[in-house]
């Protein structure tokens, strides 16, 4: 039987990429290891398209629905135009749970200036709590997408805010008793706060103006997970500065609890950027004005240098992704 999460890379080549035998000569980026959107020629334009589900999180999963795949676009450098949800109820949802949920949604939706232009709404037997599948759409002039195919060796890798920010977001919603045996208040309402960090939509704009050599919002698999799956699609290696990673201490204490690694924790609301030597300041300076925390934790190396991170006792690899941390906590109350 498969583990809980999402497919590793060698069974999702196997199972799915390899099954896709038809090409159209439309599209231009199709579905691969660390690829998190589409491109398809629109003639003038590049339509870039990504879909993702939220199945961890309850109580806010209707923003969550939103921030997910808006984050996608933007890793593309692109601003989000729309949105469709596929919004699957379990038996016993009220319309007050309805409203909740897409109340969040249009909220989310509207403070990106992104429209919800359709999708579907259902309940159903054949889930045991609300799923969210959502697929958002952008637009830019053909060719200026950003991609991780143009990570150089020497290049920097960059992240922006800290790890573990929506992982922690959902435990402490969902969570909250659990946790009041060890945070404060405070505390467990600062990790609470980390929801509304989640968007990356301002520094992937941001970070595009001024050029990158790929970008990616950090999901399921965690900051470990990220750029391991940025450096398949570039075929080059890396070197991680672990220590340099940013972490918020209510994220330490919260990963603690649970016996979890942050560095492998779903972690929307922060970016991997890949800038050049040369754009290093104009990316840091780019990311400040955007009033984004922005640190260097890393460089690309050659591919036979392996993907390594640097910890005090040396350096170690880092494997390939596997099923996220938050499915540690999930469904345990």
């Amino acid at each position: 039987m498969l583990k809980t999460g999402k497919l590793d890379s060698d069974l999702l080549k196997k199972l799915v990429f390899d099954k896709i035998t038809y090409r159209s000569d439309n599209v231009k980026v199709r579905p691969g290891i660390g690829e998190d959107c589409a491109v398809v020629d629109f003639g003038q334009y590049d339509c870039i398209m990504s879909t993702d589900p939220i199945t961890a999180a309850v109580s806010d999963i209707g923003r969550l629905s939103i921030h997910i795949t808006c984050n996608d676009i933007a890793s593309n450098g692109v601003r989000p135009v729309g949105i469709m949800l596929a919004v699957m109820l379990p038996e016993g949802t009220t319309e007050e749970d309805v409203e909740h949920i897409m109340g969040q949604a249009a909220q989310t939706a509207g403070s990106l200036g992104v429209e919800i232009i359709g999708g579907h709404t259902e309940i159903t037997p054949a889930v045991i709590q609300p799923v969210i599948v959502s697929t958002a759409i952008g637009r830019t002039i053909s060719g200026h997408s950003q991609s991780g195919n143009d990570m150089k060796p020497g290049d920097y890798i960059m992240m922006s805010k800290s790890v573990g920010l929506e992982g922690c977001g959902i435990i402490a919603c969902d969570y909250e008793d659990r946790l009041r045996q060890a945070l404060t208040e405070d505390e467990i309402k600062k990790a609470k706060s980390f929801l509304n960090m989640v968007s990356v939509v301002d520094e992937g704009v941001a970070a595009g103006i001024v050029g990158t050599h790929g970008m990616h919002d950090i999901t399921e698999g965690g900051i470990m997970g990220a750029i391991w799956e940025m450096c398949q699609i570039s075929h080059t290696g890396a070197q991680i500065w672990q220590d340099q990673i940013p972490i918020e201490p209510e994220t330490e204490k919260i990963c603690s609890i649970f016996n979890i690694d942050p560095m492998r924790l779903i972690s929307s609301g922060s970016m991997v950027i890949v800038s050049s030597p040369e754009k290093k300041d104009a990316m840091l300076s780019a990311m400040k004005e955007a009033g984004v925390r922005c640190t260097v934790v890393g460089r690309v190396e050659e591919g036979d240098f392996g993907i390594m991170k640097k910890e005090a006792d040396g350096f170690s690899q880092i494997e390939p992704p596997y099923a996220d941390e938050i499915y540690k906590v999930v469904g345990k109350k």
